[in-house]
């Protein structure tokens, strides 16, 4: 299960992940980012209540950031420890802008 909390403003869009982010719930989330995306120049995911994020996910984060590359940037934040080590060990670490 994935619950996400948007707050738009502006340019600004924050996305709060809260569950897991995998094959069954990563369809959601692009879903909603592709629906919100258009005119954000400031892209935040508040990853502070995900607890786990698969490859599904991983692609949806690397699609997101494609798109924000072209129109402002992406950040993420509040990564936990076992997210932080799956970004690690698939290199997304050296991809994405990640902040503690």
């Amino acid at each position: 299960m994935l619950n996400i909390n948007e707050t738009k403003n502006g340019a600004s869009l924050v996305l709060a992940l809260e569950g897991r982010l995998d094959t069954s719930t990563a369809p959601q989330l692009e879903e909603k980012v592709n629906g919100l995306i258009e005119g954000v120049a400031d892209f935040t995911f508040d990853f502070s209540k995900l607890e786990y994020i698969s490859s599904a996910g991983l692609r949806v984060l690397l699609s997101t950031q494609k798109t924000m590359n072209k129109q402002g940037k992406l950040v993420i934040k509040n990564v936990s420890d076992e997210v932080m080590e799956i970004f690690d060990v698939t290199g997304f670490s050296d991809i994405l802008t990640i902040e503690k």
